[in-house]
């Protein structure tokens, strides 16, 4: 069963733009499966194939007189020789939609993008199944709590109920186990974390000792919601501080895990400059961290670093899906320990979010809100509070208690 994807809708818009499309993101999210849906008759290779990979790093030259655009390229980032052949091409035909590329990490990081493609591809990031996408609703705005965007985002909300809540938690959004609810969850992410290791962690980082990093994944699952802090990872792990710098890039880089930065400019000197972790795969960093049902999530120490994870990623998502592929995502807190969940920047205003898993929000929720009065140059714009009330109600004059069924 296909579920129709909202980044469809960037990845068409972009291809009208650029000669070359980008979807990167983690396994198994579906990429190739969106883009062969999309671009019809177009010629498809795949450089997991070793052959078609030897041909395309080899023979760069005349891998694309073998496979003429359009064509989409799987795994594109297995022979970054591609990249500049691909900018030749766009060069001379001055063609739109001529390249579909996929790719397991961010088109950032992948060597040869920024230098031969830029201002020539259009990236989009995907991720795993959203909300919206798992209820079939058409809406894909952005998230911001605004009078406006809750007023279109009730239109089609989506009705989610609270033991359902912790079941997505738990399962996570990876299609396969979304759509085939037999699939057995722990089977699944066994053999995605070895497969992640072996095709992607090894190619990134050269790492040697699998055991080491499968228990630095566990580390840092452990650490979701909280500031970075390498030295400590470093340490349970029994590696050096700069394996594990290396180590978390290339988590990073293949869209495994998000750094949520530290809001701060000019005037803003008493905030700290460290960034928060999390994972973009609730159900990997559960079973990473061995919470095997979702009774035991949502009654252990870590619930309410997971639900907030579950609310980041789901924002993530609504940016990612209409092509937008840094969100203007932060979080604040200053040496006095107030602290901010989210910050959304968008036109010079700062949108402040709160995070909770209770279903009774008070106003003490929104009280470090007013610290963004004293931001100059930036105007306080409309403040949330996403937890597990089922309707929408006024907090004070700007702010709302926001259902997790309204991201």
């Amino acid at each position: 069963m296909y579920v129709k994807r909202h980044a469809e809708a960037a990845v068409a818009r972009l291809s009208k733009m650029f000669g070359a499309v980008l979807v990167a993101g983690p396994r198994q999210v579906g990429k190739t499966t969106m883009l062969e849906r999309m671009i019809g008759g177009a010629g498809r290779v795949t450089l997991d194939d070793p052959i078609m990979r030897a041909a395309a790093e080899q023979s760069s030259g005349t891998f694309f007189k073998d496979n003429p655009p359009p064509v989409f390229v799987d795994e594109v980032q297995k022979a970054p020789g591609l990249f500049e052949q691909i900018k030749l091409i766009l060069d001379r035909d001055k063609k739109k939609g001529q390249f579909y590329l996929s790719g397991s990490q961010q088109f950032r990081m992948m060597k040869g993008v920024s230098e031969s493609l830029a201002g020539r591809i259009g990236p989009v990031t995907l991720l795993g199944l959203s909300l919206r996408e798992r209820a079939g609703v058409s809406f894909d705005e952005q998230f911001l709590p605004t009078d406006g965007y809750l007023a279109a985002r009730a239109k089609e909300k989506t009705e989610i109920a609270y033991g359902d809540v912790w079941n997505i938690i738990h399962r996570g959004s990876m299609p396969e186990l979304v759509c085939n609810p037999d699939y057995e969850w722990g089977l699944f992410y066994g053999a995605y974390v070895n497969t992640y290791i072996e095709r992607d962690v090894k190619e990134l980082t050269g790492v040697g000792d699998a055991v080491k990093f499968t228990n630095f994944m566990v580390a840092a699952a452990a650490s979701v919601g909280q500031l970075l802090n390498l030295t400590s990872l470093a340490r349970a792990v029994g590696i050096s501080v700069p394996t594990a710098e290396r180590w978390l890039s290339a988590l990073v880089a293949s869209n495994i895990v998000y750094l949520l930065r530290p809001y701060s400019n000019d005037i803003t000197k008493r905030v700290v400059k460290t960034p928060k972790l999390y994972f973009l795969d609730t159900g990997l960093a559960a079973y990473l961290t061995r919470w095997t049902t979702p009774d035991v999530l949502k009654n252990g120490a870590m619930a309410g670093a997971f639900f907030e994870t579950f609310v980041l990623s789901e924002i993530i998502k609504s940016y990612y899906n209409r092509g937008i592929s840094d969100p203007p995502l932060y979080f604040y807190r200053d040496k006095d320990m107030c602290e901010i969940d989210l910050l959304i920047e968008d036109g010079g205003t700062l949108y402040p979010v709160e995070i909770r898993k209770h279903a009774d929000p008070q106003k003490r929720d929104v009280a470090a809100f007013g610290k963004l009065e004293n931001i100059p140059d930036m105007k306080r714009g409309a403040g949330g509070v996403v937890c597990l009330y089922d309707r929408v109600v006024s907090l004070t004059k700007t702010d709302k208690v926001i259902p997790v069924g309204y991201l």
